[in-house]
Parts: C-alpha cells; structure tokens; sequence
C-alpha cells in the first residue's frame, strides 16, 4: 500500500513567507497580505500548524537536497558548475534551482581560497533557522489554546520543526564552527537586533542541537503514513551523527577552530553516543535496506535493460514504501515549481537537454571491487583510442572487459565507453544511445554489431565516465521536473556510521562486520576477508571503501575528509606537487590540485569564512583565523 505522497509547497503565511529572502523589510511583516490568509486568522489549530510546518520542510528541503555538489571538493567527482544561474543574487528566487550552493570546483589558489562561495549558503541556512523558528515559537503560544486531542499532532510538528532546525544548526557549525545561535524569530530589517548577536561556541550549540533531536525523537511517530514527514529513526539518525561528528572532531583534532580545544574523553563519550544511537537505528527500529539488500540482476556488459537493485534505488521507483531512506526530503514532479534537477545534473543533452555539471573522475573506477574475490582489480590503465589494442588490452580504460565482474554499484552509478542509457526529448524517449567518450553526435557509430544512429551528447564530460545514477530511465518528466524523494541519511550510511563509532571504541565486532557485508551484499561482493577486519585500522579502511562506493555522488566524501582531517592525506602536504586528475584517454585535465599550496590554503578547506557582508552588517561577529 502506497504512503500518501506531501507535496510541500511554499507557503506564503505570516512572517514565514520572506524569511529566506533578503529583500524584506522592516514594516514589510506588518502589513497583511492580501492573496493569503492573514496572521491574526491563522494559527487557530492542528491544521494551520501543519500548514506552516510543511512550508518549513519547502523552505529547509533546497539547502541540503544537491548534497551532491560538494563531492566536487573531494577527488573522485567533477563539478563544473550548478543548475543555480545566480552568482550571489539572493534576491533571485532561485534557491528551488541550487541557489544556495557553491558553483564548481574548490580553487585553493584564488584570492579567497573559493571561500566566497559559501556565503549564501550562510545566508540562507540562517534564513532556514529563522524559519522554524517561526513555526516553533506560534506553535508553543497554540498548544495551551487547543484541546487535549490536538496536542499530541501539535507535538509532532513542533518535534518536526525542532529537527529541521537542528539540521540546519548542524551543518553551520560543520562549516563554520562557532556561530551565532539564537531561537527567536530575527526581523531581517530590524538591523539594531541583529547587530547585537555574536558567535555561540560550537559545544553549547551542539548541547542545543542534541535538546532539539532529543525532543524530536521523543514525539515523532515511529512510523509516517506520510511520505516526506520525519519519523523518530530520522531523529536518532541524525542525533546519532551529530555525535560522530563531535567525536571525529575531538579525536583528530580542529585547530583552525581557535576556541575549540579537542579532548579524549569526550571523543570517547560521543563514540558511545553515537554508536548507540545508531545501532538502534540499524538493528532495533525494523527498518530494511531497499528490496532487502538484495543485489537483484544485471545486464551484460553493453546493455541497460536489466539493471541492479540498486541503481532503482536512486530513481523514482524508490519512493514508495521504502525504510532505506530514514531522513529524505519529497519533490512535487512537473508543473509543481518542486521539481528535483538530478537529471539535469547528472546527464548531458540527448536527456532531455541536460547539462552534465558533474561527472565521475577516472579515478573512481578503481574502487570498485571484483565479484570474484571481493577485492580490488589491477588498476585500469588510460590509453587514447588511437592505440591500435587500447580497447583490447587488458586493463585498458577503454576495453570494455576491464569491467567485467565488478561491484554491481559500478554498473548502477557510473557509464564507460559502450554503455547504453536511454534518450530522452520532449518527454518522449528516443530509443538507447551509446556512450562514446569524446565521440558527440558522432552519427552511424556500430556497438556490438548494433548501428546507432548517434551517441551520448554529454555536453562537460571531460573525464571519460558519466553517471547512470540519479539518471531516469522512464520518460514524462523534463530534466527540472523530477519527483524523487532525495534521502539525506540512507539506512547504508547509517550501518557505516554505526560500525565506524563502535570500532572506534573497541575495535571490529560481529554486528558491525554483519552490517558491512550487508551493504557488500547489494553489490554481489563475497564477505569481508579476515584480514579486512583483523584490526581497528583494518576495519576502518574497509568502512572508507564501503562509504567511498555505496555513498558516491550523494555529498559525503567531501564531509568524511574534512572530519577525519584527510585533505593532506588525499591531496598530498603542503608545498607539494598536489594532485593531477586523468581521463580515461590519459590526458590531465585538472592539473595540480593544491600545488605548492601552503598550510592556510588547506586550513580554509577545514573551516570556511564568515562572509564579509554580515560581518559589515554585525561587527561583533569574528572572523576565523585562516581568514584573517
């Protein structure tokens, strides 16, 4: 049976309506609007609370719904550009398009280290914060008002809200550490009040954040008829990362945070945390891996009729009756102004004019693991196609068979030369087409003894591979007007988080093994070996392997590199040649990634600046020290 299906509009009630805009005034709030419902005869039941909570989840959904983005400042995705068409124009009603997120790939080397490019996202996560506010303060003023069979609904919303702020206050003390934290509606034009706010150190806003997820977990319903809605899992999972993160940053240390001073103990106590959390979310909530986890079956090499169960899990198909996805956030399809962008993003123009803004980088073919042994093939070798065995040879990028019997994820998420996807135009589909890398609208092109009339347009690709997924393979909907249900904790990252926190306390152990091979399973890999899981260390690479393919191009590698104080690890030192980036042919294409970067360039990848503009607007706010 079917969940009913929010679509969550964007609601223009009371004040809510402009919190995420700059553009509005101080007198603006008082006026009453005249195509909506007026302040003073709203907020009278339930019904008007779930109203304005549900214009909370639209307002909150396009600030963590193109994770995706950020993989681009970690090595194995390229991001050219976003779908957003602003440069720092808040005031162009773009956020539904991408608008707070940052365009292309990190530049160490530019003046401001890339920096800039996160000051809307500042902006807007603050407005995201004023916004449940909003809806938590008139909710907390309705509850005493109502009658005794209301409250319980009343609670859930404001469980809701609670969460969506806590997630906002999450991801800006991620970025930025210390920052301003307050619960009370701000008047975007009352600049005497926001002058008056300074930074709250980071540990006091986390303790806010736990308080908020705690509440959340405890009036969330265990289960939601309504897809969209959080549920107690989604509390616990995001309580339970939270904790991670804290215990990451005590661990391996944030000196480009001044204030912060790491500790043992503490690292240990959020471990704990942490991985009981998790693990009720893993194990004690009855929650399942898409189709079970099983694998399902695959298409030779060349075709795309049959694809794994897990490529289905990144379309459409997913979105009903699917515990998978334990917090995720619903789009409203075509004609709704809700639509999600993935097809857009991730395809070139011959699906429905696509744009390709990001695609594999060579090197992620590497890490997909064979069949066979559960292990890691030979390394692929590049070759340009002009080589007379280069699609022949053994191991060459370019021969097909190198990818033969690996990871079942490699075939559901990335494309090679000769692989088939379906076209789209119009809304219509125009049949299968090839993919050929540097071959666009090459006509007449044999594959397989099949002639095809033309190949893959992928627009940007300049890395030899392109995404299958997130790309659709049904046609009626426009490459803006996707309805798939973005999950921003999966069930998979939740058993990597789990068995990451409790090997951090005591090493590997059976429930966490169990778990991985789990999520080995939806890629027909054998078990862990033993000496996978031999030791802390051991376990821990096997845990980076697993989160590196299962959770690819869903935003998260950027985030585990930065906790895990990685960059130099990945990039090389500073002062140090940095990192070249390869195609499939051979050619560098990104060459000398933090090249003769010195230290501050990688201390501005650990904590971002506070943008210059509130700084004007609020000189009590500080300036991170990288920035200075």
């Amino acid at each position: 049976m079917k969940r009913q299906r929010i679509h969550i509009q964007l609601l223009a009630i009371a004040a809510g309506w402009c919190v995420l805009a700059t553009s509005c005034v101080k007198d603006l709030l008082d006026q009453e609007p005249t195509t909506e419902l007026p302040e003073s005869q709203f907020w009278k039941s339930e019904k008007d609370a779930k109203v304005a909570v549900m214009g909370a989840y639209a307002d909150v959904r396009p600030l963590f719904d193109r994770e995706y983005y950020f993989d681009g400042l970690a090595e194995f995705q390229r991001v050219r550009g976003t779908s957003s068409t602003v440069n720092d124009d808040l005031n162009s009603g773009s956020l539904q398009k991408g608008g707070a997120y940052p365009t292309g790939n990190w530049n160490p080397a530019s003046p401001s280290g890339g920096g800039d490019r996160y000051d809307r996202m500042f902006r807007y996560l603050y407005g995201g914060v004023n916004r449940t506010n909003y809806v938590i303060e008139n909710v907390k003023t309705l509850i005493p008002k109502v009658g005794n069979t209301a409250i319980p609904e009343l609670e859930r919303i404001m469980g809701e809200a609670r969460l969506l702020r806590g997630l906002v206050y999450f991801r800006l003390i991620t970025m930025w550490g210390d920052v301003p934290y307050f619960t009370q509606v701000i008047n975007p034009g009352n600049q005497y009040e926001i002058a008056q706010i300074t930074r709250t150190p980071i540990k006091q806003i986390k303790d806010s954040i736990y308080a908020d997820l705690t509440y959340a977990f405890e009036k969330l319903p265990q289960a939601s008829s309504e897809q969209g809605r959080f549920t107690k899992a989604s509390a616990l999972a995001l309580r339970g990362k939270l904790m991670l993160y804290w215990a990451s940053w005590n661990e391996y240390g944030w000196p480009e945070l001044e204030t912060f001073q790491p500790s043992p103990a503490e690292a240990t106590d959020a471990y704990t945390k942490a991985a009981a959390d998790l693990r009720t979310v893993s194990l004690g909530m009855g929650l399942n891996l898409w189709r079970n986890g099983d694998p399902g079956e695959i298409d030779t090499l060349g075709k795309a009729e049959i694809l794994p169960n897990y490529y289905y899990l990144f379309t459409p198909v997913a979105n009903d009756n699917n515990t998978e996805f334990v917090l995720a956030f619903t789009h409203g399809g075509i004609n709704t102004g809700q639509g999600e962008e993935l097809m857009r993003d991730v395809a070139g123009r011959s699906h429905e004019g696509s744009q390709c803004w990001m695609t594999p980088r060579f090197e992620i073919a590497d890490r997909y693991q064979l069949t066979t042994t559960g292990d890691f093939a030979p390394p692929l070798i590049p070759l340009k196609p002009s080589v007379a065995d280069a699609r022949t040879r053994p191991n060459s990028a370019l021969n097909p068979l190198s990818y033969a019997n690996r990871d079942y994820r490699m075939k559901s998420s990335i494309m090679w030369d000769y692989e088939l996807s379906i076209a789209f135009n119009s809304l219509k589909s125009t049949g299968f087409i090839p993919f050929i890398y540097n071959t666009w609208n090459s006509p007449n092109i044999v594959v397989n003894g099949i002639r095809y009339d033309n190949v893959y347009n992928t627009d940007g690709c300049n890395t030899g591979y392109v995404f299958r997924k997130f790309l659709r393979n049904t046609a009626g909907l426009g490459r803006s007007d996707g309805n798939y249900t973005y999950p921003w904790i999966r069930l998979a990252d939740v058993y990597l988080m789990y068995a990451e926190a409790s090997n951090a306390i005591g090493g590997p152990n059976a429930e966490a093994i169990e778990l991985l091979n789990k999520i080995r399973r939806r890629g027909n890999l054998p078990p862990l070996g033993a000496d996978k899981t031999a030791s802390k260390e051991a376990f821990f690479n096997a845990i980076e392997q697993e989160r590196i393919v299962e959770l690819f191009a869903e935003g998260h590698r950027f985030w585990d590199l930065r906790r895990w104080r990685a960059i130099e690890r990945v990039f090389g030192p500073t002062g140090g040649p940095g990192r070249d980036f390869r195609d499939t042919h051979g050619e560098i294409t990104t060459r000398g990634v933090f090249q003769n970067q010195q230290e501050r360039a990688y201390q501005r990848v650990y904590i971002f600046r506070i943008p210059l503009g509130e700084r004007e607007r609020n000189p009590k706010l500080t300036q991170n020290t990288p920035w200075l």
